[in-house]
């Protein structure tokens, strides 16, 4: 294909090549029909299939052909099973082919920083290592259909307001190991097709334009090799873009944009070398595209059936007092809220799924126990109904267990504007608490694409988040609360106790089209452990219907060079009555850091099923970039000589086994000295810790007899002193001062 691509550049006219930088229309790239340049088409996803099932149109609003509706990207990274995820995506991919559609625009890899974004329900999580490993899987399991993936939004896009302009201010340590880790991994090892840059400005340059970001960091750092496209919409100066490297600008442009292309070449702004590098890019991915296509169908049912054990394996239970949960279909059960019946599956905007069927909670739980329903809420409005709540009341009343359920409505969250507040509806708050007055076996499901405050949280025994469970959520529900399955999920991002709990709450979303992240590295379970902050609840939490034990952990290495690997083995049990799956978490701590770092951060992870009684052995292994910070100065990933405490269990908040290992640095950052570097970096030079004695030894004696410092005063305020205001001490002068650098910075 190398050289048919080469061939077709050599004999394409300027404005061809121009024509290629854009799409056809909303959906489609521009076919040469003269040279057998073919068209291929893209489309919505990430949770499923969205591609217009009559004639395409300039806006992409026509309706979407029927598609298997999986579990929003929210819902799936609660997972956090790897495999499943892959399961997932050779699902998708399956039904792209069947449509003829090369590309499927997703997954949404970019980092929660705001439980208010409206769009989180379309990403994956707050931690770059659990984002960009439920990526590289997803990407893993479409691309092995032969259907291209475009992860996406490339990059720091973590709001909607705004999107189309804000700059996004974010230090270079930070976009490094949060923002640009979501997504590198994915993009190293799994090598989506295509790459999807955002809308917003980064530093100062709109993503589509930003020539450090899709060429410094994408193609020369990371070494991608497949194309760039815009966000629908998001290209600012297509030729800006084309010296960037931005490939394709999306939807098609009528033109204009072909024009300035032309003209920039002929003018001398723009090299044609510059121009083909974008172009065979383009006709790279064209002929991919077609050369990949195959004739498919899929078994409807068996993708329903594969939705509803994806929805399963990824709802998680926050409460369970009393194990009132599982039920039993025996129990006279009250099913009450409007959710159960009209349930919200997906998010909105352009991941919106036309699904293939739709399962509701109340027909599901209906088909095991006789139930009793109430509405008890108008999912249109904010305000109490006193007739429905009345009628909830009394069925409540009626009943042995209430399960109601509840969450946010399409208008609470979706892309093109964020959310405003973590609170759910009035009405429905109030449904739950004037409930919990009659009845105390109150167990609330809930479906929402974020995390949301809880006030009713202690007047309930049992909470189920369902999140966005897709076309068979209704079906995952009923068999969680009926224990035909047993809950395994657990949070991907963390649950605050109230907004302002949350580190990006002052600097969200921004002022003066500028948002910046002040809160640096600590997004997240990172913020909150820094804090020594309770939240409502962690990240990595899940419980489940059965218990799991952690023993012994070992380290097959207690000291190793940053070059090295080492493995970390943990047994872990099934210690209760019923076959369950564990998501065994570890995180590293750096015990002594000159750099700041969080105080632990997750590395690894890996989900396990265990039979009552069970044991298994589970092994990580671990390299350089578990122990690494990235060092702004060698512009790289680095690691200190010292030792790091290797903590595993359940969740953030529960690490019962931990070990240590000491890691030495293979690369030595040569330190420089200056007249204003200050005395106690000065020290820890062989030479520089002579002179620094010296003037501390000065400094003693001048304050000796006095009341205003003692020695250890003068050494701290002595470390924390420049070499040149300290020249006094020293008794040295400025060729003294120069001689002392010299051996230094030798």
């Amino acid at each position: 294909m190398k050289e048919n691509v080469k061939n077709i550049l050599s004999q394409l006219t300027l404005e061809e090549k121009a024509s290629l930088c854009s799409g056809q229309d909303f959906w489609t790239t521009k076919p040469i029909d003269r040279l057998g340049v073919p068209s291929i088409m893209v489309s919505d996803g990430p949770h499923g299939l969205r591609k217009q099932a009559v004639d395409v149109d300039h806006l992409g609003m026509n309706e979407s052909v029927p598609a298997t509706c999986f579990p929003a990207g929210v819902t799936l990274a609660s997972s956090w099973d790897r495999d499943l995820i892959g399961k997932v995506g050779v699902a998708l991919g399956e039904e792209a082919q069947t449509e003829n559609v090369a590309v499927l625009l997703g997954p949404g890899a970019n980092i929660k920083r705001s439980p208010l974004c409206g769009r989180n329900f379309e990403y994956f999580s707050e931690d770059p290592y659990l984002s960009s490993q439920i990526a590289k899987h997803y990407i893993m399991g479409v691309q092995s259909q032969g259907v291209g993936t475009s992860i996406k939004h490339f990059a720091a896009n973590n709001q909607e307001y705004k999107r189309m302009s804000v700059d996004t201010l974010v230090d270079e340590r930070t976009l490094r190991e949060i923002y640009l880790a979501s997504f590198e991994t994915a993009i190293k090892e799994a090598k989506p097709w295509t790459v999807m840059c955002a809308y917003n400005k980064l530093n100062g340059t709109y993503c589509p334009d930003n020539y450090r970001l899709l060429t410094e960091i994408l193609r020369d750092d990371w070494g991608y090799e497949g194309l760039v496209v815009s966000d629908w919409g998001a290209e600012d100066d297509r030729v800006e873009g084309i010296k960037a490297g931005m490939d394709l600008e999306m939807p098609g442009n009528g033109g204009r944009n072909d024009k300035r292309i032309i003209d920039a070449v002929n003018n001398g702004k723009l090299t044609m070398e510059a121009l083909d590098k974008v172009v065979e890019r383009v006709l790279s991915l064209a002929f991919k595209g077609t050369e990949e296509a195959k004739e498919m169908t899929f078994n409807k049912e068996e993708h329903d059936t594969l939705a509803k054990n994806v929805a399963s394996e990824c709802m998680v239970l926050l409460k369970n007092d009393h194990q009132i949960l599982p039920l039993h279909n025996k129990q006279k059960v009250a099913v009450i809220g409007e959710l159960a019946k009209t349930p919200r599956f997906q998010g909105g905007g352009s991941s919106h799924i036309n699904p293939i069927y739709l399962h509701n909670a109340y027909e599901e739980i209906e088909k095991i126990s006789s139930i009793c329903y109430a509405q008890g809420y108008d999912l249109q409005a904010d305000e109490p109904c006193e007739t429905l709540v009345a009628e909830a009341i009394q069925c409540a009343r009626d009943n042995e267990v209430v399960v109601v359920f509840v969450g946010l409505p399409d208008r609470y969250e979706s892309e093109g504007y964020d959310r405003k507040h973590m609170q759910m509806p009035k009405n429905q708050v109030q449904l739950i608490e004037a409930l919990s007055e009659v009845n105390e076996n109150i167990v609330v499901v809930l479906a929402n694409g974020s995390p949301i405050e809880m006030p009713w949280l202690n007047h309930v025994r049992a909470v189920l988040e369902g999140y966005l469970g897709g076309q068979a959520g209704g079906a995952a529900v009923a068999e969680l609360l009926y224990g035909m399955a047993n809950p395994s999920g657990k949070l991907a991002e963390t649950f605050p106790i109230k907004l302002k709990d949350n580190p990006s709450a002052l600097n969200f979303p921004g002022k003066e089209d500028k948002v910046s992240y002040q809160e640096g590295l600590f997004v997240g379970y990172r913020y909150y452990d820094a804090k020594e902050m309770k939240p409502l609840f962690p990240f990595g939490f899940g419980l489940s219907y059965t218990t799991f034990e952690y023993t012994d952990i070992q380290v097959d290495k207690d000291e190793i060079a940053d070059t090295d690997q080492v493995n970390v083995t943990v047994t872990v049990k099934n210690t209760g009555d019923r076959t369950g799956r564990e998501v065994v978490q570890l995180y590293v701590r750096d015990k002594v850091s000159s750099v700041i770092r969080p105080d632990k951060e997750l590395k690894e992870f890996a989900k396990v099923e265990l039979a009552p009684g069970e044991s298994k052995k589970v092994v990580f292994t671990l390299s350089k970039r578990a122990f690494a910070y990235y060092h702004v100065g060698i512009k790289d990933w680095h690691v200190e000589t010292g030792e790091f405490d290797i903590l595993v269990g359940a969740s953030s908040a529960n690490l019962p086994l931990s070990t240590s290992i000491k890691v030495n640095s293979t690369v030595n950052i040569k330190k420089v000295y200056t007249r204003n570097s200050v005395l106690g970096d000065i020290a820890q030079h062989p030479v520089g810790a002579q002179v620094v004695q010296q003037i501390f030894g000065k400094m003693r004696d001048m304050f000796a007899g006095s009341n205003l410092f003692d020695g250890d005063a003068i050494e701290e305020m002595g470390s924390t002193s420049t070499l040149r205001a300290m020249m006094m001490f020293g008794g040295m002068d400025e060729n003294d001062l120069e001689n002392l650098l010299e051996q230094l910075n030798a």
